[in-house]
C-alpha cells in the first residue's frame, strides 16, 4: 500500500505564507522525546500504586510508554484512577518508559503475559507490533468514537494499519521547522519560507542580523536528509533509494548540493558537525543565538524552562524545492497511539478506558500539562506555545513516516548521519557525500 495518501481533514485552515507566532509561557513539568531510561524499581513501585481497588467491573492491565514522573504519566494516572472510581474497573497501570516498553513488550506478549492495552508511537505500534493488536473498527463504530476525533489522524492510523483501524491516536505531533519569532522580526523576515529559495533569502537576512540561521544535532539531522529527498522524489522513491542503496540517483547529489551551498554560506551552526542532542535546542535555539531548528511539536515543551516566558515560537512546514514532487502539504505527522491486545478478554472495557483518556477532560488536561496538541476535536484551544503549529498541522494532507525515509535502511542510517553532519559542517563536499554513501552501500 502506498504511503502517500490524502485524507479528509477535520479543519480547513492553512498556512499560506504569513508569519504565525506562538505565545510564550509554560508549565513547570517537563517531558522528552528522546528514549527514556528503563523502568526503575521506584517506577515499578509508583506503577503498583496506580492499581485501583477491585470493583465489580472486571480488571485491565495497561502498559504505558511514559514514566510516572512525566506530565503525560501524571495525567494518565489521574485519569485511570478516576476511570476506576467511575466504572468499578480495576486498572493495573504499569509505566515502562521508552526503553522498557520497546525492549519488553514483545517478549511479554509472546510469553502470554496478561496485557490488555498499551501505548507507543503510531508506526511502532502498527508496524513492529501489528500482529499483536486488535481490529478496532467495530468498537469505534459502536461507540461513535470518530464523531469528535481528528479525521487526518484516524486516517493515519488506518494507513499504517494496512487499511484497518487498529489503534487510537492521542498526543498528536508534527515535524516541521520551529523558529524564534523575535529573530525573524529583527532580521526583517516577514513571511515564512515556502520554497528553498525563500529559505535561502531568510537565512541570509538572519545571518546579516548576527544570528545563526539553522541549528541541528545528531538526533535530528537525518530528518533534514529525508525531508529534502522526499521533497524532490516523494516518500516512495526516497525509501526505494535508501533501502536499495541507489546512491547514484541524481536526487542524492541534488540534495547534497543544496546543503553544501547552505554550509558554504555559513547558514548552519558552527557546532552542527559535533552537536549531540540536546545541544542544538538547549544551547543555541533556546538561548536565542540560533533562529531555526527542524524538530517536532514537542520541542517548545522540552526547552520551555530555558527559553523562558518571553520566547515567541513560530512554525512552518519544510519548504518545497524547485521541480520537486511534494510541497509544504507533506510532513511527518502522527501521534502516540493506544492499542488493545488481540488476546484481551476485556476489550470493551479497554476501549472504554481509551475513550476516557483521549476525549474530553483528560485529553484537554494532557494537552495543557504536556504543552501538547489535543486529540479531541472539541478541545479547540491549543497551548499558547504551540498555537503556531495548528495552521501547519491543518494544512497537511500527505504523511511521511519518521525521518521521511532516511532511516529505511538500518545498515546505512549511521553512515548517512555521519556524512550529513560532515556536509553541514563543511568538512566534505556534496560529491564526497555521494561517494561516501556509494562506497558504504556496496
Amino acid at each position: 500500500m502506498k504511503r502517500r495518501k490524502l485524507w479528509a481533514l477535520a479543519l480547513t485552515a492553512a498556512m499560506v505564507g504569513s508569519l504565525t507566532a506562538c505565545g510564550g509561557g509554560s508549565k513547570p513539568a517537563e517531558t522528552t522525546a528522546a528514549p527514556a531510561a528503563a523502568t526503575t524499581a521506584a517506577d515499578n513501585s509508583a506503577a503498583a500504586d496506580t492499581q485501583a481497588p477491585s470493583g465489580d467491573g472486571g480488571s485491565l492491565v495497561y502498559w504505558s510508554m511514559w514514566e510516572a514522573t512525566e506530565p503525560q504519566g501524571k495525567v494518565i494516572k489521574e485519569a485511570v484512577d478516576q476511570f476506576s472510581a467511575d466504572t468499578g474497573i480495576a486498572v493495573d497501570l504499569q509505566f515502562k518508559g521508552r526503553t522498557g516498553i520497546r525492549e519488553g513488550l514483545q517478549p511479554a506478549l509472546d510469553a502470554g503475559t496478561n496485557i490488555d492495552l498499551f501505548d507507543e508511537d503510531i508506526d511502532r505500534v502498527n508496524k513492529t507490533w501489528g500482529a499483536y493488536i486488535m481490529d478496532l473498527e467495530e468498537l469505534a463504530k459502536a461507540n461513535d468514537y470518530e464523531a469528535t476525533a481528528s479525521a487526518s489522524l484516524m486516517g493515519a492510523c488506518r494507513e499504517v494499519g494496512d487499511g484497518t483501524l487498529k489503534s487510537i491516536p492521542y498526543q498528536p505531533n508534527v515535524f516541521a521547522f520551529f523558529y524564534n519569532q523575535s529573530i525573524f522580526d529583527e532580521a526583517g523576515v516577514t513571511a515564512v519560507p515556502t520554497t528553498w529559495a525563500e529559505l535561502d533569502a531568510a537565512c541570509q537576512k538572519i545571518k546579516d542580523a548576527g544570528y545563526t540561521p539553522i541549528t541541528c544535532d545528531d538526533a535530528y539531522i537525518l530528518c533534514m536528509f529525508g525531508y529534502h529527498m522526499s521533497r524532490i522524489n516523494g516518500y516512495d522513491k526516497t525509501s526505494d533509494i535508501v533501502k536499495n542503496n541507489k546512491w547514484d540517483d541524481p536526487s542524492v547529489l541534488e540534495m547534497a548540493k543544496a546543503y553544501e551551498d547552505f554550509a558554504n554560506k555559513g547558514y548552519f551552526s558552527e557546532g552542527i558537525a559535533s552537536n549531540v542532542w540536546p545541544a542544538g535546542q538547549n544551547q543555541e535555539l533556546a538561548m536565542g543565538t540560533a533562529a531555526m531548528y527542524l524538530n517536532g511539536s514537542w520541542l517548545p515543551n522540552e526547552v520551555k524552562d530555558m527559553a523562558g516566558d518571553d520566547f515567541q515560537w513560530g512554525c512552518f512546514s519544510y519548504p518545497a524545492v524547485e521541480g520537486g514532487t511534494d510541497g509544504t502539504e507533506a510532513a511527518n505527522f502522527g501521534a502516540q497511539v493506544l492499542a488493545i491486545n488481540k488476546d484481551s478478554k476485556n476489550a470493551e472495557a479497554a476501549f472504554q478506558l481509551i475513550t476516557y483518556l483521549t476525549k474530553g477532560e483528560f485529553d484537554k488536561k494532557l494537552s495543557v500539562e504536556s504543552v501538547g496538541i489535543p486529540s479531541d476535536s472539541t478541545n479547540t484551544e491549543w497551548p499558547a506555545q504551540i498555537a503556531c503549529v495548528q495552521p501547519v498541522m491543518e494544512s497537511l494532507s500527505t504523511r511521511y513516516p519518521w525521518a521521511a525515509g532516511a532511516e529505511d535502511n538500518v545498515d546505512m542510517t549511521p553512515i548517512i548521519k555521519e556524512n550529513m553532519m560532515k556536509l553541514c559542517g563543511g568538512s566534505i563536499t556534496a560529491d564526497e557525500f555521494v561517494a561516501n554513501l556509494q562506497a558504504a552501500g556496496k
